[in-house]
């Protein structure tokens, strides 16, 4: 039975600090030894504030970083984020003032190796910095995300597939959000992360997982060796059934996950968290899919008062959904795959997940009914 460690914590780093330190040494069992490598693994998805919620925040990173080097592990921090610089994540990020002392390699995941991660996806390209470490720390931060519901620890490895590969396989996969669920489950098997702790003391609800996001206190710190386990037992703070969690259900029929864990400290259950809506993608008989996805399926839609045009949302689309004409967003909803990957990089939080009109007024007509 997989152990999952809750702790309460805030952003105060003299208590933060020994917290950490604390939850680690419990997880560690020798597993960081003199000289090891060791990579620390964050959600580095644009650049963010800290009080946004997108990031992990960096003093939790720094206070993981002393810990590998109070053991004389060599750490090693990488991120491929979706949008936006790594330099300038780190500054906007807080990163930089939070290290600034503190000798570590910091660096974005650039190259990358072809591993076999199983059927049906066979080789697919994983940063190379994964296969070359000692022991992986994975630091998810604990958001909403409007395609998968969560993003936790399973899914904050995701960015060990580096740049513009991303959108790619969100194009493989299509419309099947199980397919994406069980590739991200197949990559968080491959990766193997030896620890994994999830930033909740500031986490983020709504249509996360970027700056549409809303920003929410929990004032937590959820770890465990198994990845898994730890998303499956945050799932249970929050009020939501794990099964629901795409993720969890994809690493149960591959049998890497059960609903079993040892669960250490006091759990406040949180009944009013507010999750993205998860539509169907496609419903109604086959001839009439086309009308459907484009007038009654839930899709994402512009303010155009908080667009500044900046080209991120049509240059990272996978399917190239998103044109600029005449300075005005336009969406193809045919070929929309509804990955939300827009909302999600979205430097603005211009971008939104909504029921278009018909939808709506169908669903008001059968509640009335």
């Amino acid at each position: 039975m997989s152990k999952v460690i809750f702790k309460k914590a805030s952003y105060n780093y003299k208590t933060l600090k020994p917290v950490l330190f604390e939850m680690i040494a419990a997880l560690d069992e020798d597993l960081i030894n003199k000289q090891d490598r060791v990579l620390i693994k964050p959600n580095l998805l644009l650049p963010a504030k800290p009080e946004n919620a997108v990031l992990t925040h960096p003093l939790v990173v720094r206070a993981v970083a002393e810990y590998v080097l109070s053991k004389g592990g060599i750490p090693l921090i990488s991120d491929s984020p979706a949008t936006g610089s790594f330099e300038k994540i780190k500054v906007e990020g807080g990163y930089y003032k939070a290290f600034r002392d503190l000798d570590v390699e910091f660096k974005p995941f650039i190259n990358s190796i072809k591993v076999n991660i199983g059927e049906p996806f066979g080789g697919i390209e994983i940063a190379r910095e994964v296969f070359e470490v000692d022991v992986i720390i994975n630091l998810p931060k604990l958001k909403t995300h409007t395609g998968m519901l969560l993003t936790l620890g399973v899914k904050n490895l995701f960015g060990c597939i580096v740049g513009l590969k991303k959108p790619e396989w969100h194009l493989r996969s299509g419309i099947d959000r199980e397919m994406f669920a069980r590739l991200l489950v197949q990559i968080c098997h491959a990766v193997n992360p030896s620890i994994t702790i999830v930033d909740g003391i500031l986490a983020m609800e709504g249509q996360g997982p970027g700056k549409r996001g809303i920003p929410r206190p929990l004032g937590i710190l959820v770890g465990g060796r198994n990845a898994f386990a730890v998303d499956m037992a945050i799932c249970t703070v929050l009020g939501l059934d794990p099964n629901e969690l795409l993720t969890h259900k994809a690493a149960k029929k591959l049998g890497l996950a059960s609903n079993e864990v040892h669960v250490n400290g006091h759990l406040n259950i949180v009944n009013d968290f507010k999750f993205p809506e998860l539509r169907p993608l496609i419903c109604g008989p086959k001839p009439l899919h086309k009308f459907i996805r484009k007038h009654m399926i839930q899709r994402p839609e512009i303010e155009d008062l908080l667009c500044s045009l900046c080209g991120e949302c049509w240059q990272y689309c996978p399917s190239k959904a998103i044109t600029c004409n005449n300075d005005k967003i336009d969406f193809d909803y045919d070929i929309c795959i509804r990955c939300y990957c827009c909302i999600e990089i979205c430097p603005y939080g211009a971008l939104r997940a909504t029921e278009p009109l018909p939808a709506r007024i169908m669903r008001r007509l059968s509640i009335l009914n």
